[in-house]
């Protein structure tokens, strides 16, 4: 526990003190965030101000996890080190993306199939190491190739299936991993937005994977008389010191990265975050549990998908005044602010539902 606040601490006064830092040094070199001339109006406004504010989260995470490690003579653990991999690997994806933009003064960077590829390499990477590195003195993967909802579905085991099964757990953790960043960046429209919902999305994990510790298979024999309602996890404290840690760099950014924003997460920051949530996804079996984890980001990036397709259906024809859906409230006439607030409210009943039906689940299986 002292670890966890540690690193939680550390994490929040990097971010909290070091991004005007950032701000002036980012304006200095001319990383300013590039408006696209169709989107709303009110935008135009935002032009220039410093963008790529990711990479101060990212900094803060880094230094506030291994930080509270060195404080708590304590050793990070293979599970949190693989979702910190996924969470660098895609913001070095974002930065490509972000610098290109610059760069050429445009709102495109990195082509569609481009960024996507990065994406790939990154999701195959971390999927194939989490089901070949052999952790502990049993030899036990990180993972088991075991699609969950809550917990490990029996019936969607896919290690009968040998290397084949393996193929299409890598796989299905490309497409949570694709499915999550991009849905953190199509979040991110409005000051402060996405970076409030992923730290209440954030702080969920954090509750689950507490639980997770205190109800641990490896806690006390309990794997024996108890199996069908412990959990299996490997080092969920770690986990959820991590997930402590990101909340902790998240808030101290926000401070900043509230309306009017001074600095803008960029690509970087949004793939970042969409990566460390489908990462704590898949080291706490909660695979499908990121739909109601994460559902503001899903729904949003949902109205995209359904306006494009109601559009090329009836030719021509709109579900919304604009995508992503905060652009639609926008030209309705609600202050920005207003929808921020409103947003994170929508993302914290996601969470609490989420966080709810964890719970009920293990609730159900008590003796």
């Amino acid at each position: 526990m002292l670890v966890l606040l540690a690193s939680a601490g550390i994490a929040l006064l990097v971010s909290l003190l070091g991004t005007p830092l950032f701000v002036r040094v980012f304006a200095r070199i001319g990383w300013g965030q590039f408006i696209r001339d169709d989107g709303p109006q009110s935008h135009h406004v935002k032009r220039g101000t410093p963008t790529m504010g990711g990479l101060i989260f990212i900094v803060a995470t880094l230094l506030g996890y291994f930080g509270g490690k060195l404080l708590g003579q304590d050793v990070p653990t293979l599970p949190a080190l693989m979702i910190l991999l996924l969470m660098v690997g895609m913001g070095a994806v974002g930065f490509v993306d972000d610098f290109l933009k610059i760069s050429n003064q445009r709102s495109l960077g990195l082509g569609g199939w481009a960024k996507v590829a990065g994406q790939v390499v990154v999701s195959v990477l971390f999927g194939v190491l989490v089901i070949t590195l052999p952790y502990g003195s049993a030899g036990r993967t990180l993972v088991d190739p075991v699609i969950s909802g809550v917990r490990d579905i029996p019936w969607l085991d896919l290690a009968p299936l040998g290397a084949f099964g393996g193929i299409l757990f890598v796989l299905w953790i490309l497409i949570m991993n694709v499915s999550a960043s991009n849905a953190v960046n199509v979040t991110d429209g409005l000051d402060g937005l996405a970076t409030g919902a992923v730290i209440l999305s954030t702080i969920g994990y954090a509750f689950i994977a507490f639980w997770q510790f205190n109800q641990s298979c490896f806690a006390g024999g309990a794997a024996e008389e108890n199996a069908y309602r412990c959990y299996s996890v490997l080092e969920p404290l770690d986990i959820a010191t991590l997930a402590a840690t990101i909340v902790g760099a998240l808030i101290g950014f926000l401070w900043w990265n509230t309306s009017p924003a001074q600095i803008f997460m960029g690509d970087v920051g949004s793939l970042s975050l969409g990566g460390a949530l489908a990462g704590f996804a898949i080291m706490t079996d909660t695979h499908l549990l990121l739909l109601l984890i994460a559902g503001l980001p899903i729904i949003v990036t949902g109205s995209v998908i359904v306006q494009r397709a109601y559009f090329k259906a009836t030719g021509g024809k709109r579900v919304f005044l604009m995508t992503p859906l905060h652009h639609h409230f926008e030209l309705r006439g609600w202050e920005e602010v207003t929808i921020v607030v409103r947003f994170w409210i929508l993302a914290g009943l996601f969470v609490a539902a989420g966080v709810g039906l964890f719970y009920f689940e293990w609730s159900i299986h008590r003796p």
